[in-house]
């Protein structure tokens, strides 16, 4: 026997329109989706129902792993409690980023790593968690220690996914170097001088590492089939260079020049969604409405606010005139589903996974009241 059921007076989000009607649900996957009433089912009284969402970059689960510094939580615990935050946000195919390369302001090494990345496999195969977690690979490629981290982790089956960045001084994430100065001696609680030697020390770094790293990490992606991701690209020379490296995703280009030649290029823009609700980017760079606006944006992704993505979708779409809500959705799902070769989920259509959101607004702010993978109901 078959498991099905029906969600009815729904109003769905699909790839193109909005409609007022059903979906019927049989064995984890989208069976019929049907406009109008029906008598069966268990009534949505009116709520969107959106797609499961799918995070490629979030950078949440350290946090729950070293709260405080010297603080290590149970890993398993740590996952679970990132997994149940990320679920509960509507996200039910996570990209959990893990860091590659220790650069000097972080405290968690590669062995933390390692224990977060056991944790994830191992509540994935005793189905502990919530959401679906995949591994993105965070690497830091002026880091000494970034190739010999690299090798440590990339041989996880959930790998599917690595970002090649360099958050060194006169680099790619702060094109305004007074902010890149507010911003680190804020953070590091350091003098002038402090930060002055800390500049020196992360810039020669980087002019003995990057470039080897970048080439060595791009080269075992490509033959694993890791998909690989660009980080703060700034100027054309940077995407012209991530194109030879055989990039597919733009993280976070910090300028409209850099997103537009993306875009040209062929490879998926993506921005961080908390810049979409702030209304601009923390670090000064360009502003995700901006390149919306534009047409050069591809895919959100919550970064550090797991529920900024479901909101930024919502809030996309009262926004920008040009955007509607399935549009602001496809951010959120389809687009992030294909840009990893995912294609069995990120909307909700005839075939696809039953990876479904049912959402209500209030006052302008979604309110996810339950959230099914597979089928399955998980919230």
């Amino acid at each position: 026997m078959p498991h099905e059921f029906i969600l009815k007076n729904a109003r769905i989000i699909l790839d193109n329109e909005v409609l007022a009607g059903s979906v019927l649900v049989r064995d984890g996957e989208i069976a019929d989706i049907s406009e109008g009433s029906t008598a069966a089912g268990e009534d949505m009284e009116g709520d969107f129902l959106t797609p499961g969402l799918i995070e490629l970059h979030t950078d949440h689960l350290e946090g729950h792993y070293a709260p405080r510094p010297k603080v290590r939580w149970n890993p398993i615990a740590a996952v679970q409690a990132h997994d149940a935050q990320i679920a509960a946000s509507g996200i039910t195919t996570v990209f959990d980023a893990l860091r590659v390369g220790l650069d000097d302001e972080a405290e968690v090494g590669v062995e933390d790593m390692r224990v977060l990345a056991d944790a994830i496999s191992d509540g994935m195969k005793s189905n502990r968690l919530r959401a679906e977690h995949f591994l993105h690979l965070r690497c830091e490629v002026s880091a000494p220690d970034c190739l010999e981290a690299f090798s440590l982790l990339e041989g996880y089956d959930r790998v599917r996914m690595a970002s090649l960045m360099d958050h060194a001084p006169g680099q790619r994430q702060f094109t305004d170097p007074e902010t890149y100065r507010v911003y680190y001696m804020r953070k590091m609680k350091v003098s002038e001088e402090e930060f002055r030697l800390y500049c020196e020390r992360r810039m020669a770094q980087s002019q003995r590492n990057s470039a080897a790293n970048r080439a060595a990490i791009s080269q075992a992606c490509r033959a694993r089939d890791i998909v690989l991701a660009s980080h703060d690209d700034a100027t054309v020379a940077h995407v012209g260079e991530a194109v030879e490296q055989g990039i597919r995703v733009a993280e976070f280009p910090t300028t409209l020049t850099a997103a537009e030649a993306s875009k040209q290029a062929g490879l998926s823009v993506l921005m961080g969604a908390p810049n979409v609700v702030r209304g601009g980017s923390h670090s000064g760079n360009v502003s995700a409405r901006e390149l919306a606006e534009n047409g050069c944006l591809d895919i959100l992704s919550s970064d550090y606010i797991p529920f900024s993505l479901m909101q930024s979708a919502f809030f996309l779409s009262d926004v920008v005139d040009r955007i509607s809500l399935p549009q602001a959705m496809r951010l959120v799902s389809k687009n992030s589903a294909e840009a990893v070769g995912l294609d069995d989920r990120g909307e909700i259509a005839v075939g696809k996974r039953a990876d479904l959101v049912r959402v209500r607004v209030d006052d302008h702010v979604p309110l996810i009241k339950t959230v099914w993978r597979q089928g399955a109901r998980v919230i």
